[in-house]
């Protein structure tokens, strides 16, 4: 990582062999080190998110590690027992750093419908707005096999991805990514750097699962999400979370364990999702004159440069948006359904709330979530 200055949004994924420094319960003293890495990162300026695992291991914990069949309702009753207790251990850590949290649970269901995208990108962008440490771990009890992530290498992926972070760290129980196996080979050589538009090959062949410990997540994961998220403009950086002011470090620009350059940018990651809804639109926003001059300034769209709509669309769904010749402007998320649009079109933003009863912003279409064409 170079060093730098400016604040930064940041991703540590906190793996289970990581919170219980491989052994089979929450290790405090771990925890406690990185909260108290990860708090102060957050009074320094720079914008933290958490996802981490370890709500089974503290389930089987309390449990008393009973011997269960190995399917998904045993491990899901488990994630029952153990999260909130989890969650109960960071709450009280973190309060001795005086620092607020959240918890955020989520499935893959969650991030690959637009409504339901849109809402956790707003929930979480809300959170770290007002400085809360969002704590993010898969919703394990209610997920199906078909609607999980697997492990919480690659929802941290999409976490960078859907926060267009600047580092995702992921913490594990070795030292990076190497040639080999080192536990098995004394000859293996850690991979410092990994760049280019393709992994090569010998690189995806050393980083087979080798089936570490209480998780779910092994080499092979990491690097699947780390190939993810620098995609999308994200940094990476692999490494062992046991290292002595680890998180700290990487910040500050030290080389530790196995960074992924970031290919393309946030942009192009965000104009490849919202493009990709084009040919779902259902619904066109008309605007005025100044609205398009707005827009082609960097503006959101307001509802008061709204002359009409056509067609149905509802909240998180992607829109065209048009001028009043019909020439297409831009394409982008709503964050209102076309019902609520047709009421507020023409209105001044704070005027929403007394027309509809609630508000999901001032803007109809968050420059964030447009594309102009």
């Amino acid at each position: 990582m170079e060093k730098s200055t400016e604040n930064k949004r940041i991703i540590v994924k906190v793996g289970t062999s990581t919170l219980t420094a491989s052994g089979e319960k929450l290790n405090l003293a771990r925890m406690v080190d990185l909260v108290r890495q990860i708090a102060s990162l957050r009074s320094a300026g720079h914008q933290m998110v958490v996802v981490s695992s370890g709500g089974i291991a503290a389930g089987r914990e309390a449990m008393a590690y009973p011997e269960l069949a190995h399917f998904l309702p045993a491990k899901q009753m488990m994630a029952a027992v153990g999260q909130p207790r989890l969650m109960a251990i960071y709450t009280q850590l973190f309060n001795l750093y005086q620092q607020q949290i959240a918890q955020v649970l989520l499935t893959r269901d969650d991030l690959a419908d637009r409504r339901r995208y849109l809402n956790a990108r707003n929930t979480l962008e809300a959170l770290l707005s007002y400085g809360i440490i969002p704590i993010v771990n898969e919703n394990d009890t209610t997920a199906t096999e078909e609607i999980r992530f697997g492990d919480n290498d690659n929802l941290s992926a999409l976490v960078a991805n859907l926060l267009e972070a600047n580092l995702l760290l992921l913490l594990t129980d070795q030292d990076g990514l190497f040639t080999a196996d080192p536990r098995l080979d004394p000859q293996a050589a850690l991979i410092q750097k990994v760049d280019g538009d393709e992994i090569p090959p010998e690189i995806i062949t050393a980083a087979k699962d080798s089936g570490i410990g209480l998780g779910t997540g092994g080499m092979a994961s990491k690097l699947q999400a780390a190939d993810l998220a620098r995609r999308s403009g994200t940094a990476v950086v692999i490494t062992n979370g046991a290292m002595d002011q680890v998180i700290t470090r990487v910040i500050a620009g030290e080389s530790l364990g196995t960074t992924f350059s970031p290919i393309g940018s946030h942009l192009e990651s965000r104009k490849r999702f919202l493009l990709a809804g084009i040919k779902d639109t259902s619904g066109i926003l008309v605007i005025d004159d100044g609205a398009v001059r707005a827009l082609r300034k960097g503006g959101s769209l307001l509802p008061v440069g709204i002359v009409g709509t056509v067609g149905d669309f509802t909240r998180g769904q992607s829109v065209t948006v048009t001028d009043q010749h019909g020439h297409t402007v831009a394409v982008g998320l709503v964050n209102y359904d076309f019902t609520d649009v047709q009421l507020i079109c023409g209105k001044q933003s704070e005027e929403i709330e007394d027309i509809l009863g609630y508000a999901y912003g001032s803007e109809v279409v968050h420059h964030d979530n447009l594309v102009l064409l």
